[in-house]
C-alpha cells in the first residue's frame, strides 16, 4: 500500500461536516485564554468519547487494522495529512522527535524516507530502535509504533526518488539536512544551482546520501479516547520467537 500525497481541499471539502465533526473537535477552555500561561493550559480539557474500540472490533492482523484507520483518517475531513507521523529517536541517551511522512506499509512495516546524513538517519545508525506515532486528533486516535529501524533497497530508494516532483527532487538534493546553515540565501542559491543543472523535466538522480527506511514493529497500540479519560488502548505484541503472530493486549489507561 503506498501512501501518496493524494489529498485535496476540494476533495475532502466534497464531504459534509456535522456539528459534532466541526465544533466538537475544539479543546474546550474553563477560563478566558487572555493569556498563556499554568492556569490557562490547565484549563484546556476536551471530554472525549464519539467512539470505543472494542476487542472484537480489531482484525487479527495489526497492519490490516492500521490500514483500516488510516483509510478512515484520509476520508476525515479534519485530518489533513493523515500520513504524518511523529517518529522518535535517541541520541546520546536524548530522545529527539519530528515528524515525517509515511510513504508506504507492507506486511514488513512501515517505510518513510530522509536524507541519511541527517540527524535523524545518524541516530538510528546507532540505536536503530525508534517510535512512530500517527497522531490523529480529531477522530480521538493515536497509533503508536515500536520497532527496528532498517535501510530499503537501493532500488526502492530510486523508485520512490524518481516519483516524486521536480522541486521536491531537487531539493532534497540540494539541502545538507540537518548541518547548519549561514542563511536563507545560502540555501536559495544552492537550490537555484541544483535547478540550473538538472532543468524541470529531465531526470534528476537520486543523491547517494538520500533513501527509505523500513520500521519492522514490535508492537502496534490503538488508542481511542473515551469518557471520562477511561480510553482503550490495545496493544499488539509478539516476541522474538513469534514472528508472525501477534497477541493482542488491553493496556489501562
Amino acid at each position: 500500500m503506498h501512501i501518496l500525497h493524494t489529498f485535496t481541499g476540494e476533495a475532502k471539502l466534497g464531504k459534509l461536516v456535522s456539528p459534532q465533526d466541526a465544533g466538537g473537535a475544539k479543546v474546550k477552555l474553563d477560563t478566558t485564554m487572555s493569556e498563556i500561561n499554568q492556569e490557562s493550559i490547565r484549563a484546556m480539557r476536551l471530554s472525549y468519547g464519539q467512539a470505543g474500540l472494542a476487542d472484537s472490533d480489531l482484525d487479527a492482523d495489526p497492519i490490516e487494522q492500521f490500514k483500516k484507520w488510516l483509510g478512515e483518517a484520509v476520508e476525515n475531513i479534519m485530518v489533513v495529512e493523515a500520513n504524518a507521523m511523529v517518529l522518535s529517536t535517541i541520541t546520546d541517551g536524548t530522545p529527539i522527535s519530528r515528524t515525517v511522512l509515511l510513504k508506504d506499509v507492507s506486511t514488513e512495516g512501515f517505510t518513510f524516507f530522509t536524507n541519511y546524513l541527517s540527524r535523524k538517519a545518524k541516530a538510528i545508525s546507532e540505536t536503530p530502535k525508534v517510535s512512530l506515532l500517527f497522531p490523529w486528533y480529531p477522530m480521538e486516535r493515536q497509533v503508536i509504533i515500536i520497532g527496528t529501524a532498517e535501510k530499503v533497497s537501493a532500488q526502492e530508494s530510486d523508485d520512490y526518488f524518481a516519483s516524486r516532483p521536480w522541486g521536491s527532487q531537487i531539493g532534497a538534493t540540494a539541502s545538507a539536512q540537518s548541518e547548519e546553515l549561514e542563511s536563507r540565501e545560502v540555501l536559495e542559491a544552492k537550490y537555484a544551482e541544483t535547478a540550473a543543472k538538472y532543468p524541470q523535466g529531465t531526470s534528476v538522480p537520486r543523491p547517494e546520501y538520500w533513501g527509505g527506511y523500513l520500521v519492522r514493529p514490535e508492537s502496534i497500540e490503538f488508542w481511542q479516547g473515551r469518557y471520562s479519560r477511561l480510553h482503550d488502548r490495545l496493544r499488539y505484541v509478539r516476541s522474538d520467537s513469534q514472528k508472525t503472530d501477534w497477541q493482542v493486549k488491553r493496556l489501562n489507561p
